[in-house]
């Protein structure tokens, strides 16, 4: 019988509603059976779901609350689920927000509190059952929406329905699955007797032929609950409903940060080097071999403690006892799920590597015995199969910190499932073309929640952050590193593998080498990312800016392999509290001196233009470094070509060929040398900024002062009352004059190499050794000696100032930088003693220039001195400019410690992009 004919029947038989209506009616109080939610997860061939628990009425009524659980109450109309909700929600054990009902949602939707469609008039029927259908679909699609929403976010919440039909369980289930939470059912067996009484005393009353198939329909589907996936099944009846007692279980994969975390990387059975770097880390052992910390820190694995390397049982047996202990945590892994399986006695094929634990055990059998190994294996399934996917650490109840595996996505966080224990063993890969080994996917760029997610899994040369995301497997266990991620500090350690124990001619390490140069992913910067750096912590750099800096580095730079550094910004002072000066050393020393910095350097600053040089010994030595075969390259601070290519070679040529005769490369046994410089004259690179900017400008200000004061002494001359006139345009007329000095003095005509000079003032590394961490007058001491090694270079005149309460050197360097700058030097740079300082825990300024009065003239315009213009400028913001400063600064030593070490271009380039994306936000140029 249809749908229709069905109603027509219940019209005729003057509403007395047939079974098959009574049926109709009950789904529509309880939601479409067509709508059955989303797709189904899936599971691994040998990893059965989690097996429902059943709770009958015979059972103390204890419920078990997991985190952010979907709990369906079950039962007829009248059963009283509306009720012990609200009576739950009054005495604060469940909030509002995690209630929620289909009554309400039909009452939201249409207004209408209770619609019974049944009418003598078989027209009105028809029309107010569509209606009760319509307003029923919205209802349950919108009341979907918001426990999809509220899955998503995992948050707990209790469903108000009848849910007497399977399909309209089964979809909850199905959601359950798709969205990684779990799903409990409560069903209400309430006798039919006071399900009947409870109608009458209704405001709106059921009816009782519908209550009565509601009944019959709730008791032949309670037996089929345990079958339906459910977590757990619980049928009670109305005396244990009201003594039900309810345990919200604490987060199983949550814990506190507390005292501090240490997570190592892939340890893959290199026993002695995990003792090395726990040592390193500061924990000892007690008598029972179980390490502690001092400090309370814990100790966390990434996964993959054993097979591949040596010591399986070792390593495995250590963090056993750590775990036992309560002074460890470790999460599942690909090796540590297939070790597991073994153990439990499944078909496993145990290779690439896991053969080696295997030997082992047999070796462990051959010298303490048959019961002494299947004991240890016991132990040692048990204590795999109980890692969790990822683990979670929280500061004040903020998540901060995700370990993981192999990977995660930001909507698995929180979350288990069969399908997210995967994820996190293995990562994302797509199936090699020309190899059977998989290929991993990049997931972390899609990475946008928040949190730092810590992985391993996949080996890097070096530790890898893109996109908040870490990677610390630099494996060890074929000859790399074993790394450690230390947080809150945010800090790595890391012991060198002893050897190489896989022996694997075609290692993750090895194919990394070969593609060193490989272009950079930029998917993993586009959206926005950041960098860790040692100096200075990590840095984030937005999307907006990342993606200017991808432009300039796509059309305009030199190549990403020449482009090693990029030279930071320079802080000004604090303004002057002297009345006619904007920027003084005064300031400059004091922000120094309250850092606790005893000793400056203050340099000479040369009126040219930044650059970097790159010099090789000869172009084979470039090959380990940039990949080709490279004389050197020569570019500005924001990555451009400094010199017409023609112009370059010889330049460097040149160099080259100076320092070669003059045995530099063999004193310092190097084939390369980095600086940092300043390349005079201005006019250089400033020549259509000269021309348009400032000699324009500075005739048409002579000429049109000069006039004007003309004209005003012409008319003194005749008596007039222009006195005042005068002395103002005379005054004027002088800034002109200044002006136009200040840029003229920087300027001459070159011809070729003629003319040209570079002053290195930073001797940024050599072959394997980067000098970032020396003194700055060791600095200037190897440019004096680089200068003596060729005329193409200068040396810069410098002064070291003490400050020593006794000592008069402040002095003496205010009246050197107001000696030149009066007569037209730009000014002085001032530095700490060393290249890289820390005052209580922060970078200190590792530069402040501090430049003269005549040439600000040409920033801030020929009469900025005037009263009015100069009480303006001293309301001038530095503090972004400051803060740009210190991170490119960071940046910029970050990736110089990277190009030495000969990490891979990706590296390099995440830190130059972005210290250029720092670049392409907006500060006021001025400054």
């Amino acid at each position: 019988m249809s749908d229709q004919q069905q109603r027509d029947h219940e019209m005729s038989a003057q509403n007395d509603m047939s079974v098959d209506a009574k049926n109709q009616q009950a789904k529509l109080d309880d939601g479409h059976t067509k709508r059955s939610g989303g797709g189904r997860d899936t599971y691994t061939a040998n990893e059965p779901q989690q097996q429902s628990r059943t709770v009958t009425s015979d059972e103390a009524p204890v419920l078990e609350l997991p985190v952010g659980a979907i709990v369906l109450l079950m039962g007829a109309s009248n059963s009283g689920k509306t009720t012990w909700l609200q009576q739950q929600i009054e005495q604060g054990i469940l909030q509002p927000d995690e209630v929620v009902s289909s009554d309400r949602f039909r009452e939201m939707v249409s207004g209408l509190e209770h619609l019974d469609w049944r009418r003598p008039s078989r027209d009105e029927s028809e029309v107010l059952y569509q209606q009760y259908h319509l307003i029923s679909d919205r209802a349950f699609h919108i009341m979907d929406e918001v426990v999809q929403a509220r899955c998503r976010l995992n948050q707990m919440t209790w469903i108000d329905a009848t849910h007497i039909h399977e399909a309209d369980r089964t979809k909850y289930v199905e959601m359950g699955r798709r969205l990684h939470v779990p799903v409990l059912i409560i069903a209400l067996d309430v006798p039919e007797k006071i399900l009947l009484e409870r109608d009458r005393d209704r405001k709106h009353p059921r009816g009782r032929d519908r209550i009565k198939q509601h009944y019959r329909n709730f008791r032949s589907e309670i037996h089929r609950l345990k079958k339906e996936g459910f977590q757990q099944v619980h049928i009670l009846r109305p005396h244990q409903l009201a003594t039900l007692q309810m345990v919200r279980l604490p987060h199983p994969l949550l814990h506190e940060v507390g005292a501090g975390i240490d997570v190592i990387g892939d340890i893959h059975g290199c026993y002695e080097e995990m003792l090395e770097l726990i040592g390193q880390l500061g924990y000892v052992a007690d008598e029972a071999g179980i390490y502690y910390h001092a400090d309370g820190r814990m100790l966390v694995s990434a996964g993959d403690v054993m097979s591949r390397g040596s010591r399986s049982i070792d390593t495995m047996r250590f963090w056993q006892r750590q775990l036992a202990a309560g002074q460890g945590l470790m999460v599942d892994s690909n090796h540590g799920w297939k070790v597991a399986r073994y153990l439990q006695g499944r078909q496993v094929n145990m290779t690439h590597g896991d053969e080696l634990f295997v030997a082992e055990l047999q070796q462990y059998e051959q010298e303490h015995g048959k019961e002494a190994v299947e004991q240890l294996k016991g132990e040692f399934r048990d204590m795999l199969l109980a890692a969790p996917s990822h683990l979670i650490f929280a500061k004040n109840g903020v998540r901060c910190v995700v370990v993981t595996h192999a990977g995660i996505r930001d909507h698995h966080i929180g979350k288990q499932s069969n399908r997210i224990s995967d994820y996190c063993r293995y990562g994302e890969t797509v199936a090699g073309q020309n190899s059977d080994k998989p290929i991993r996917t990049d997931w972390f760029n899609e990475h946008q929640s928040g949190e730092l997610i810590v992985w391993g899994h996949d080996p890097r040369l070096q530790p890898t952050i893109a996109n908040r995301t870490i990677n610390i497997d630099q494996g060890a266990v074929f000859g790399g590193q074993l790394t450690a991620y230390r947080y809150p500090e945010q800090s790595f350690f890391s012991v060198e593998a002893k050897q190489d124990y896989a022996a694997d001619p075609d290692s993750p390490l090895i194919r990394l080498r070969k593609r060193r140069f490989a272009a950079p992913d930029l998917g993993q910067f586009i959206q926005g990312y950041s960098v860790l750096t040692d100096s200075y912590g990590e840095i984030g750099v937005r999307a907006e800016f990342v993606k200017a800096a991808i432009d300039t580095t796509s059309h305009y730079t030199v190549p990403l392999e020449e482009l090693v550094y990029i030279p930071p910004t320079m802080a000004p002072p604090n303004v002057s509290a002297l009345p006619d000066y904007l920027e003084h050393p005064a300031e400059a020393v004091e922000y120094y001196r309250s850092r606790n910095v005893k000793r400056l350097v203050a340099e000479k600053k040369h009126m040219g233009s930044r650059a970097i040089v790159l010099l090789f010994r000869n172009e084979q030595a470039a090959l380990p470094y940039i990949g080709r075969p490279l004389q050197g390259s020569i570019y500005t601070r924001t990555g451009r070509a400094f010199f017409q290519p023609q112009l370059e070679r010889e330049i460097l040529e040149r160099l080259r060929s100076d320092l070669e005769q003059a045995g530099y490369f063999d004193r310092y046994q190097t084939d390369m040398v980095l600086l940092d410089a300043e390349i005079v004259p201005w006019n250089l690179k400033a020549r259509e900024l000269i021309a348009s900017q400032y000699a324009h400008v500075a005739e048409a200000a002579l000429h049109d002062r000069q006039t004007i004061l003309d004209t005003l002494q012409t008319a003194e001359a005749n008596g007039r009352p222009v006195q005042e006139w005068v002395g103002e345009w005379t005054e004027l007329l002088e800034h002109a004059h200044v002006f136009a000095e200040a840029f003229q003095a920087y300027c001459w005509d070159t011809d070729g190499m003629e003319g040209i000079r570079i002053a290195p003032f930073h001797i940024l590394a050599h072959q394997n050794h980067a000098f970032t961490e020396h003194e700055h007058v060791w600095h200037m001491e190897h440019a004096k000696e680089l200068a003596a090694c060729s005329d193409l270079l200068m040396e810069t005149e410098y002064k070291v100032v003490e400050l020593d309460e006794d000592s008069e050197d402040e002095q003496r360097l205010i009246d050197w930088w107001t000696s030149i700058t009066e007569e037209g030097h730009e000014g002085l740079v001032i530095k700490p003693e060393y290249m890289t300082m820390h005052a209580s825990g922060r970078l200190v300024q590792p530069a402040i220039k501090v430049r003269g009065r005549k040439y600000l003239h040409i920033i801030y315009g020929m009469d900025y001195l005037h009263p009015d213009n100069l009480k303006r400028l001293k309301q001038r913001k530095t503090r972004k400019k400051e803060r740009h400063a210190l991170m490119e600064f960071a940046l910029g030593i970050e990736s110089i410690d990277r190009f030495v070490r000969k990490e891979p271009l990706e590296r390099m380039h995440e830190c130059v992009l972005a210290a250029l994306a720092l670049e392409a936000d907006a500060v006021d140029p001025r400054l």
